[in-house]
């Protein structure tokens, strides 16, 4: 294998100049979605209806990568459909800012650039974890990712004080459109990186004959791929025990539309809660990735009893009670969002990691999609049955989790 240049950025560089491009694309997609419950419930959107559009988004974002895990393992175009995804990011967020002047077509619109923005994600996330993955395996994957996630969630934080400060001053719609500045921004930073690191993969130190940027090896047929043929019987009751913390974990539209239709909180304030959130998200993917390299997967026994806890409080009457789960929604959010990566990476080969992301966020977004709509439908309905359906879930999701690391041997591995 060969080893970076001499003149090549190390790897903690490396990964800083990911997370400033994640840095910048958060500000997007995180400003925007920290409105999404305000703008769909502006546009004649019900509780369902916001459950139904971001259930679906957090879905197509997830789903969809089992199409484009193995699409990048297959061609080896990682920074092609890196590059793709975070253009489309770029382009639909600002889109929304269109949305009223479109009349009963409004809300239509509005669905659907939020859906295309998820598709996005779901094109660029499996290439760029796999990218990451090489690089961040120099300087210890819990702390990589962590220091990505951290990274990534500063714009995630500053994203949404952005859309605050432009909504108090002016609209909810000129909020949307200002962020088009730190989408062209994520795009100039990320073509940048990928002049300067071509082929992320010589910063791995375990061999592998499958270098970025070049055509990926044979595989097996589309269909078997996509659904993860091969991959480990570990990595599948992994991906089902994480999964369900994803489906169970209410959306933050669902919190956002909480907080304005029961009148807690005035539009212009909903994204500075979300903006906390955020930093909550970025202390959780640091803490737990440097306590994950010393400890093992153990530390993610914490996520279920985080989920369990998020619509006892976030959907309260009591404001105090919101905010507080919104800080154990924030927690949550941050590890599945980094640490829990990393495992996939411990328990999958370099040559299949992005087929391997993929059908792991596929299975995802497949309880996602039903957690958005249930959440929506028992909102509506019954919020102690809300409750006790998410409780029960993650007492399932934590017996798994803890025999998973068990049957796999990984604790012994990682730690």
């Amino acid at each position: 294998m060969t080893r970076p240049a001499l003149s090549a950025p190390s790897a903690w560089r490396v990964v800083w100049w990911f997370g400033f491009v994640s840095l910048a694309a958060d500000m997007v997609y995180e400003g925007a979605r920290s409105v999404y419950g305000p703008l769909l419930a502006a546009l004649g959107a019900s509780a369902i209806v916001v459950g139904l559009v971001t259930g679906a988004g957090e879905a197509v974002a997830l789903v969809l990568r089992l199409a484009f895990g193995p699409l990048a393992d297959r061609t080896g175009r990682y920074w092609s459909l890196t590059i793709l995804g975070y253009g489309l990011t770029a382009v639909c967020v600002p889109l929304l800012a269109l949305a009223p002047r479109l009349g009963t077509a409004g809300l239509g619109f509005a669905a659907t650039m939020i859906l295309l923005e998820r598709l996005g994600k779901a094109i660029r996330s499996p290439s760029k974890s796999a990218l990451l993955a090489h690089v961040a395996v120099a300087v210890g994957r819990g702390r990589g990712f962590g220091v990505h996630k951290a990274l990534d969630q500063v714009g995630a934080f500053a994203g949404p004080l952005v859309v605050a400060g432009v909504v108090a001053v002016s609209s909810l719609w000129w909020g949307m459109a200002v962020l088009a500045v730190p989408g062209a921004i994520a795009m100039v930073l990320l073509l940048t990186l990928r002049r300067r690191v071509p082929d992320p993969s010589t910063y791995d130190v375990a061999p592998t004959d499958d270098p970025v940027g070049d055509a990926g090896p044979e595989h097996r047929g589309w269909w078997a791929e996509a659904v993860g043929a091969g991959l480990s019987g570990d990595f599948f009751r992994y991906a089902v025990a994480a999964s369900l913390t994803t489906g169970a974990l209410v959306t933050f539209g669902i919190i956002g539309y909480h907080l304005t239709v029961k009148g807690l909180l005035p539009v212009a304030a909903v994204p500075i809660v979300y903006a906390a959130a955020m930093a909550v998200e970025a202390v959780a993917a640091l803490l737990v990735g440097s306590v994950y390299d010393r400890t093992g997967p153990r530390v993610l026994l914490v996520v279920p009893v985080l989920v369990a806890l998020v619509p006892a409080l976030a959907l309260d009457s009591a404001l105090v009670a919101v905010l507080a789960g919104v800080v154990a929604w924030g927690f949550a959010q941050g590890v599945q969002d980094s640490t829990i990566k990393a495992v996939v990476a411990e328990l999958v080969e370099a040559p299949r990691r992005a087929t391997a992301y993929g059908v792991f966020a596929g299975i995802q977004g497949l309880l996602a999609i039903v957690g958005g709509v249930g959440a929506g439908w028992l909102y509506e309905r019954s919020l102690p049955a809300l409750v006790a359906v998410v409780a029960l879930t993650q007492v399932v999701a934590l017996v798994l989790l803890a025999d998973t690391f068990r049957r796999s041997g990984l604790r012994r591995r990682a730690g």
